[in-house]
């Protein structure tokens, strides 16, 4: 698509929309009406076509409008898109051309006119903004401007921005400017180049195709208060923050209490950590504890009672629990308490406590004691991860197979016990960070391989940790998950080193064969799920 931008001054949006080509759409040629406008030098060292069409003193309105349809008559162009085009134009301009859009700095139909940000702050509002509309008609007969009709013109998107207090306009126009305008502007314009926008000049209106809502909608506009000041971020040269999304309804660390008061505040890296704990724990619907350090689990566990779910969890890895994060499923009671208390850890979060496991708790001076809800379904349905630039979303993995889903590969099936260890393995790993490994007995697990860029090797992870960081239990007869396809059969040699017996993974390799092989080989039961389980933030 070719645009024809009118501008009188920098011109700053017509620029930055060429410069972005959304949906392929580039400047034909810029417009201005003014000889010294620095819009001109712009365009001309991005080698846009211009044209300075400036109305002389004798010469009315649409006179001028006149010499611009004419001087623009050279051009190809499908869309005119205006920029601090200081005229209001006639149908002896609009009538002739293709739809024409302006940017105006206020979410129309509030505060229209030339001061839009004196008017907004005057008002005493929190939340301005920006309008590209189509523009209409709002020159009389005689010339004269019709006052309501100024600023008119179907809506095609608007962008909010907050406005803060000792705002003056001066910040409100750049805020707009660059917070604003050049969102909504790119925006409209690709929607027009790539054909979807339906203009209903009679009611005012305007549609847009695919412009609908749901986990993933055309737009995302998001609004979330600062909950708290951290101390700092990942690192103490870092300045950090909490912000709340109010409307959560899961059992969540951003509005989990904090019981014991007078302990240390949570840290950036203690919420990311007690989120991923809690995580964990949703997944289990039985008494269940994991210790996490850095996103990853040291342990998890599910068991008749909570003190034995934690136990089994510990005994994982207690080295690398040593400053951990402890998340329990239930409400923590006394025995479950003095287990955490006997080593350090960082917080412990979980859906209530009796009075004798906080007193046993506290006792601890710096252990963050977090109280959730009870409600540990998932109500959040995606994630999402800020990248310079931009958001990725994802639904979140909520993938829970059962054994029906299994698919058996080996000649040796898994046994009863087996797939209740596979299934528990599978769920857990979930939450290990890729290339991930995970061996698991019962509902406990033996040992983690987390966060290697070869799979392999987080397979001879897990084994060292299994022989020699686990307390009372070894790989010996275990199970293995891995979060994604083994590449070589190498993985499989290693485990069977290891005394692992049964295996379940995604699948999905041009080695399957080999891998299969090996399995047989080694007398192993091998399950595939169909799904891959990575984790990679």
């Amino acid at each position: 698509m070719k645009l024809a931008g009118m501008a009188s001054n920098r011109g700053r949006n017509l620029l930055n929309v060429h410069d972005l080509a959304p949906g392929g759409a580039e400047l034909a040629v810029v417009l201005i009406n003014s000889e010294d406008a620095p819009v001109v030098e712009k365009a001309q060292k991005r080698g846009i076509p211009t044209e300075i069409v400036v109305q002389r003193d004798d010469e009315s309105r649409r006179e001028h409008e006149e010499r611009v349809v004419a001087a623009l008559e050279d051009y190809d162009f499908d869309l005119v898109c205006l920029d601090g085009y200081m005229r209001v134009l006639s149908d002896t301009f609009l009538d002739p051309m293709p739809t024409t859009l302006n940017v105006h700095p206020s979410l129309l139909p509030a505060f229209p006119g030339m001061d839009a940000w004196g008017d907004a702050l005057e008002y005493g509002v929190d939340v301005v903004g920006c309008t590209v509309h189509a523009v209409t008609n709002a020159v009389a007969e005689d010339g004269s401007l019709v006052e309501d009709e100024v600023d008119g013109g179907p809506v095609v998107t608007q962008e909010p921005i907050p406005v803060y207090d000792g705002d003056d306009a001066e910040d409100l126009k750049e805020r707009v400017l660059y917070r604003g305008e050049m969102k909504a502007y790119p925006r409209a314009v690709k929607w027009f180049a790539q054909d979807r926008v339906e203009i209903d000049w009679a009611a005012n209106q305007v549609h847009v195709a695919d412009d609908t809502g749901g986990d993933f909608p055309e737009r995302r506009v998001t609004s979330e208060d600062r909950h708290a000041d951290l101390r700092y971020g990942e690192n103490p040269h870092q300045d950090a923050a909490l912000y709340a999304d109010r409307t959560c309804e899961e059992a969540s660390v951003v509005s989990a209490d904090q019981l014991n008061e007078g302990a240390k505040g949570m840290s950036y890296n203690n919420y990311n950590d007690t989120d991923a704990a809690l995580n964990i724990v949703k997944e289990f619907d039985d008494p269940a504890a994991a210790v996490i350090k850095h996103t990853n689990p040291a342990g998890c566990a599910t068991a008749d009672t909570l003190a034995e779910a934690y136990a089994d969890a510990l005994a994982t890895d207690p080295k690398s629990a040593f400053g951990g994060i402890v998340a329990l499923n239930r409400e923590c009671d006394q025995e479950t308490a003095a287990q955490i208390v006997d080593s350090f850890k960082e917080v412990v979060v979980a859906p209530g406590y009796t009075d004798d496991a906080l007193d046993t708790l506290f006792e601890k001076e710096n252990l963050r004691v977090l109280d959730v809800s009870d409600n540990y379904d998932v109500t959040e349905p995606v994630t999402e991860k800020d990248l310079v630039g931009g958001t990725l979303v994802q639904e979140r993995d909520t993938q829970a197979p059962a054994r029906e889903d299994l698919e058996v590969v080996t000649e040796r099936e898994p046994t009863d016990e087996q797939i209740e260890s596979l299934l528990f393995a599978w769920q857990t790993i979930k939450h290990v960070k890729s290339n991930a490994i995970l061996f698991a007995k019962g509902t406990e697990t033996v040992g983690v391989g987390a966060g290697q860029v070869s799979r392999v090797d987080a397979v001879e992870i897990a084994k060292m940790k299994a022989e020699k960081d686990a307390e009372g239990k070894s790989a010996d007869g275990a199970v293995m998950a891995s979060d994604a396809f083994f590449p070589f059969p190498d993985g499989i040699e290693a485990a069977a080193e290891a005394g692992i017996e049964a295996v379940v993974q995604p699948g999905g390799s041009v080695n399957d064969e080999d891998v299969i092989e090996a399995a047989d080989e080694h007398d192993m039961a091998m399950v595939f799920t169909g799904s891959r389980a990575f984790r990679h933030d």
